[in-house]
């Protein structure tokens, strides 16, 4: 494919490379299709994948190629490959540590085992368009400002100013390679550009102390690599945003393009439960105290959605570029204006799951405290739940707060009178929200999703997993018979049934009610059938093996932003769970 004809590719051909600050997406032809500078939920300086401009490709000069890769164990450094008249890789990395302000991106061309001819060209565009100005070519170094981005880059000394773009192409013998680096601030950079080796020793560095041993796990190498994406979608703050992208849409033109480079406080909770059930992992730290900042600062003002410095997210608005095809391209999320009571269940079960690994200390015991108080006064009132659609009493957001209340009062000191007592009030409210649950229970036995609300939902779940009752109680029994029945097909789980349509003409599989139904089948001591659910959703991604939210079963494609980082916490969460031996293995400090 020549440079000049890069076009959106399907989601599945799409490979991630992040540093926890920012993250961006690599194409099969080479281009950086998407990367926002600074932050995540930044302006884009390349926004080829939302039909805008901006493009930073390395691409093999003959056409007559086909394209491949695969990350190297444990970490978000990506290897592009061509196969041709010869094999051509391309080793791609946001360097670490990471710089806040600064972006690095590292690239180098190697040929394998025959001649190479590459072609590169760059176009920075930030702000989503902004043209590249002020360029200067000192000592071989090109640097400039796109709007409010500068940029420098190395390794390009023999590229010239194309009227729009800086091209060349490079030509390598077998067993060369040659280095690019970009560097991408909101600041002017001072000193010099990074030297290409130290910068690759340093995030070969970084990433070595990222994944644990999971050779005692199944799917052990998926496991890893879950690890890795976690991490690199998890900032200094220690916030994970949702995704990487915005505006990749679940469905065509159906207005269900979101942006999700937030931090949403049941994502996070999501993920940091997959951590604790491996071991006291660094991320699990993370998560644990940001959440317990949030929840401290904001008690039943909580809001569903932070950026990862943990301010309010912008209202949405329109981008001024085409967008991905079928959606419309959007920054910012209504979602700070919701109310989502099961958050703060959820909330109290990772504290819950972080005090058995004996991390809680004073603050994020009075977080535990305030989210308890926070449902106390809130858990009648109608919210958005899961799904964050429109206000009612959603059956699941009441259960998540019973298993969350149910957990932390197990986890609480009983060594001291005030933790028996605050354990007592905690069990007890559990009880009251379980009993308001009355009118959330189908004639045929089961939960149904809300009062006026008679579908099953699969969200429902979850509480079963949870705790929030024993796993044999008649209703849950029921609840996960009829999602088996009604909202399952070859292997997949649909959220719930929007009408009499077939499930995959409304929407598409949720991957994360698969990797649910995995984990509940397990826990009615199922292997085989725990196993069927978890093989056929992990399958649900490309050769990078990253996720979406939801997979189209009938198309086979992936659908939403992506990565979507609670689907890869759920897959790290069965494979641990669903391993015979679980325990950490390595170093995870």
């Amino acid at each position: 494919m020549a440079v000049t004809d890069l076009v959106p590719r399907v989601l599945r051909e799409y490979a991630l490379v992040a540093d926890g600050e920012r993250g961006g997406l690599i194409g099969p032809a080479g281009e950086v299709a998407w990367l926002c500078v600074p932050r995540w939920d930044s302006p884009a300086a390349f926004s080829g994948l939302l039909g805008g401009p901006g493009r930073f490709s390395v691409t093999p000069a003959d056409p007559w190629h086909v394209w491949g890769g695969y990350y190297e164990d444990g970490t978000l450094i990506w290897r592009s490959r061509w196969v041709g008249s010869s094999r051509v890789e391309c080793r791609e990395a946001l360097a670490m540590p990471a710089d806040p302000h600064r972006v690095v991106l590292l690239r180098r061309i190697e040929a394998l085992d025959g001649p190479a001819r590459v072609a590169v060209t760059l176009d920075v565009r930030g702000g989503y368009g902004r043209r590249m100005t002020g360029l200067s070519r000192a000592g071989g170094i090109w640097s400039g400002r796109s709007g409010a981005t500068w940029f420098r880059w190395s390794g390009a000394s023999r590229a010239r100013d194309t009227g729009g773009a800086l091209a060349m192409t490079v030509t390598l013998d077998a067993g060369q390679s040659h280095d690019l680096v970009l560097e991408l601030s909101d600041r002017e950079l001072p000193g010099m550009p990074p030297d290409p080796d130290q910068a690759w020793a340093a995030t070969q560095q970084a990433w070595s102390q990222v994944a644990p041993d999971c050779s005692g796990l199944i799917a052990a190498a998926d496991a890893r690599h879950a690890y890795a994406v976690l991490r690199g979608l998890t900032g200094g703050s220690g916030a994970m945003v949702a995704a990487a992208t915005t505006s990749l849409p679940e469905r065509l033109e159906a207005g269900r393009d979101y942006d999700y480079r937030y931090a949403w406080i049941r994502d996070q909770c999501y993920a940091g439960l997959a951590l604790a059930a491996h071991g006291p992992h660094p991320l699990l730290a993370g998560a644990v105290r940001f959440v317990s900042e949030r929840v401290l600062a904001d008690g039943p003002g909580l809001q569903p959605a932070y950026t990862v410095s943990g301010q309010p997210i912008p209202d949405g608005r329109r981008l001024r570029v085409r967008g991905y095809p079928g959606g419309a391209a959007r920054a910012g999320n209504a979602v700070r204006r919701q109310f989502q009571l099961d958050a703060l269940g959820e909330v109290l079960l990772l504290l819950a799951a972080a005090a058995r690994h004996d991390m809680l200390g004073e603050d994020e015991w009075r977080a535990a405290s305030t989210a308890a108080d926070a449902i106390e006064k809130r858990w009648q009132d109608p919210d958005a739940g899961i799904w964050e659609l429109d206000d009612r009493r959603w059956a699941h957001s009441r259960l998540a707060c019973v298993a969350g209340l149910r957990a932390i009062a197990a986890a609480a000191p009983a060594g001291s009178a005030r933790g028996r007592q605050e354990a007592a009030r905690w069990s007890a409210l559990a009880d009251r929200v379980l009993a308001s649950l009355r009118d959330c229970v189908h004639p045929a036995g089961r939960w149904q999703r809300a009062p006026d609300d008679a579908r099953v939902d699969a969200s429902l779940l979850l509480p079963v997993i949870r705790g929030a009752l024993p796993t044999r109680d008649p209703r849950n029994v029921a609840t996960a018979d009829a999602v088996r029945q009604e909202l399952s097909a070859d292997g997949f789980v649909y959220r719930f049934r929007h009408d009499a349509r077939p499930l995959h003409e409304s929407e598409g599989a949720f991957l994360l009610c698969g990797f649910w139904m995995a984990l509940l089948e397990h826990s009615y001591g199922n292997p085989v059938a725990a196993a069927h659910w978890f093989e056929r959703n992990r399958s649900a991604c490309g050769p990078s093996g990253l996720y979406t939210e939801e997979f189209d079963v009938h198309q086979r494609q992936l659908r939403g932003n992506v990565p979507q980082a609670f689907v890869h916490a759920a897959m790290l969460e069965c494979a641990i769970t669903l391993s015979p031996d679980v325990r950490l293995g390595g170093d995870s400090t």
